[in-house]
């Protein structure tokens, strides 16, 4: 069923400092995507070489309403000299507005040291920049900075339109400027919504910090942080505020990514925000995940059988092949893997530019045509696959990075994919006991600037819920790391993704970004229930596991309490470990398939839901250390003769 029963949609906005480009290109990039208006912020409408009438024909041409004209700075309350002057701003300000064809600008609360501190010369300010605006058919909005001189609460600001008492006058409310003071919201509810005259969103992350930097640098769009913006949302429309809904967010990163691409993570964020408080035509309720039903490779035929061999050691088995494609299923346990050779197809593409990696994942979900709906409501791009006489269709949808994500569900009569897709090979039973259970977690390496867009992806579409975020000390720099794990994801079920950023290049996950031109799943890790037997079974076959440095056992011995024959059975085995109030963490890696993905057992005991990221660092510095093979001998050339 949709989360919403409202039939009212609100039209979409966006202010054009939220995107990268030149004021053109952010209207472009607004209408393309399926804004219905903008904020034309003043920055903008200054350094464009044409004039404001020339921004009209634009936006009227793209289908663009201009929604708002601001910020109008440091108004109400000066002294009488400046007050004079201000009205004569306020004059040129409309005239601007009009040729632009917006009857609506943003006054924000005065942040300047003489601004006089009486609410009561504010609202006789305020009114008259309104009589005067009404005049000429436009309105002024008043909003409360959250660094504002004597005003930078909601209630103040509300306090002060109410004083002024004018129709052309009216209350602007922003949610980071509410939620970043922790200021109380609930009383929006109870302002009359015809005296609301606009609705500014923005998410953020919670730091410690002044406002005005944190304002200024680190907004992001509802979704993406960690302020409760639907709450907020919730309490502005009880009001009955009918105006848009739009987008205020200042954001480094935001404003050197590609304009669309920001744009419609901004109008997919709103789409959410607004079903999550109640009103517009609704979602349907986010798939319920059971887990990864598989992953899918692109390879040619010389990666096809490295890949092979390397899977081999790790004790899976060719398990089939397709009935039309040159695509090959490899199966342990409860782990499914698809090597896709096939010309002319999304692998295919996929190979060209990434190299050998996963083009495609494929989740477990309860209702796929349910998902589908979903993911078009909040302007995914859906995928569709050749299909063979007899095949399967399985419904994809693109993940940001162009990922197919595949919705699977058995059909009514509980077959799976597999039967109906492929030549399946007999199974001669001689799998081991402590075989693969399932694929526990997959984690994705994403260009720096770009864990924001994911996190809204998998948060909107799927439900899944953002982790803490961790910071790893890699060899070459830091890594920062973000979980999001479906609600359901207890030992054994769910989905998990892991999702790395980092600035420097040579770490682990910038060195993937560049070798692979872009995101990708970075490493897959596998469950296990016995991790210590499959590996030390491995291990004898040839996979190649990570020699773990003697160092971190001892240090090892120290954190836990692991008497001396369960640290020498971890080192024997390669093994790492970790553990929390509610469990323990076994896990093994290997070393990386061409410097691209890499493959980890994993053993959860009790109810251990982290994902043993103390040890990342160590991980790290070993591949490091194996892919600069050679690093001692070339030390040693460096030391002094003497020393030789």
């Amino acid at each position: 069923m949709p989360r919403s029963a409202s039939a009212f949609t609100f039209a979409k906005s966006i202010a054009t400092v939220s995107l990268s480009g030149t004021l053109p290109e952010k209207l472009e990039a607004a209408a393309a995507v399926g804004f219905d208006g903008v904020e034309i912020f003043e920055n903008d409408l200054l350094t464009f070489d044409g004039s404001p009438a020339d921004v009209r024909r634009i936006a009227e041409g793209l289908g663009l309403a201009i929604t708002i004209f601001q910020p109008f700075r440091d108004f109400e309350a000066m002294p009488d000299p400046i007050r004079a002057r201000n009205l004569d701003r306020a004059e040129r300000k409309f005239d601007v507005m009009q040729a632009l064809g917006t009857d609506l600008v943003l006054v924000c609360s005065n942040v300047q040291p003489h601004a006089i501190d009486d609410p009561a010369r504010a609202a006789a300010d305020l009114a008259e920049m309104a009589e005067r605006a009404h005049r000429r058919g436009l309105r002024v909005g008043y909003e409360a900075l959250a660094w504002g001189r004597h005003v930078n609460r909601w209630r103040q600001a509300w306090d002060i339109v109410n004083r002024a008492d004018h129709p052309a006058l009216g209350l602007i409310v922003d949610s980071f400027h509410t939620l970043s003071l922790g200021d109380d919201f609930s009383g929006l509810a109870d302002v009359p919504g015809e005296r609301i005259f606009f609705a500014q969103l923005a998410d953020a992350p919670k730091l410690s910090m002044d406002v005005l930097s944190w304002s200024r640098h680190f907004r992001n769009f509802p979704g993406q942080g960690q302020l409760p913006v639907t709450e907020f949302l919730t309490a502005v429309l009880a009001s009955g505020y009918r105006g848009p809904l739009s987008l205020e967010v200042f954001n480094d990163e935001f404003r050197s990514a590609p304009a669309r691409l920001t744009a419609l993570d901004g109008l997919r964020s709103l789409i959410h925000v607004e079903a999550e408080a109640g009103h517009g035509p609704g979602l349907p309720e986010p798939p319920v995940c059971d887990g990864v039903e598989f992953l899918e490779f692109a390879v040619d035929a010389a990666a096809h059988d490295k890949l092979a061999g390397l899977l081999g050691t790790l004790g899976f088995r060719h398990a089939g092949r397709h009935r039309s494609k040159a695509v090959d299923l490899y199966r342990q346990g409860g782990v499914n893997l698809v090597l896709n050779s096939e010309e002319d197809s999304a692998a295919s593409e996929h190979f060209q530019m990434h190299g050998p990696s996963v083009c495609a994942m494929a989740f477990r979900v309860d209702d796929s045509r349910r998902a589908i709906a979903r993911a078009e409501a909040l302007r995914c791009v859906l995928w569709r696959e050749r299909v063979g006489e007899g095949e399967r269709h399985i419904p994809a949808l693109r993940a940001p990075d162009g990922t197919l994500i595949h919705l699977v569900e058995n059909d009514a009569a509980g077959r799976s994919i597999w039967e109906d897709d492929f030549h399946l090979l007999p199974d001669d039973g001689a799998a081991s006991p402590a075989a693969l259970t399932g694929i526990d977690h997959v984690a994705q390496a994403l260009p720096f600037g770009r864990m924001d867009g994911f996190v809204l992806f998998y948060r909107a579409v799927f439900g899944f819920v953002p982790e803490t975020l961790w910071e790893l000390p890699d060899p070459y720099g830091l890594i920062r790391s973000r979980a999001l794990v479906s609600p359901n994801a207890e030992p054994g079920r769910g989905v998990r993704l892991p999702l790395n950023i980092s600035e420097s290049r040579r770490t682990a996950t910038g060195r993937f970004v560049g070798a692979t031109a872009g995101a990708g799943v970075h490493h897959i890790a596998f469950a296990s229930r016995d991790a210590g037997a499959l590996v030390e079974e491995r291990l004898a076959a040839g996979a190649p596991f990570l020699a773990i440095p003697a160092n971190y056992y001892d240090d090892l011995a120290v954190k836990h309490p692991l008497d001396d024959d369960a640290l020498a059975a971890l080192k024997r085995r390669e093994l790492l470990y970790d553990r929390d109030d509610h469990g323990a963490f076994l896990h093994a890696y290997t070393d990386s398939f061409e410097d691209r993905f890499f493959f980890e057992v994993v053993e959860r005991q009790g109810d251990y839901r982290q994902f043993g990221a103390v040890n990342a660092p160590v991980r790290m510095a070993v591949q490091a250390q194996l892919r600069e093979d050679r690093w001692p001998t070339r030390y040693l050339d460096q030391r002094h003769p003497d020393q030789q």
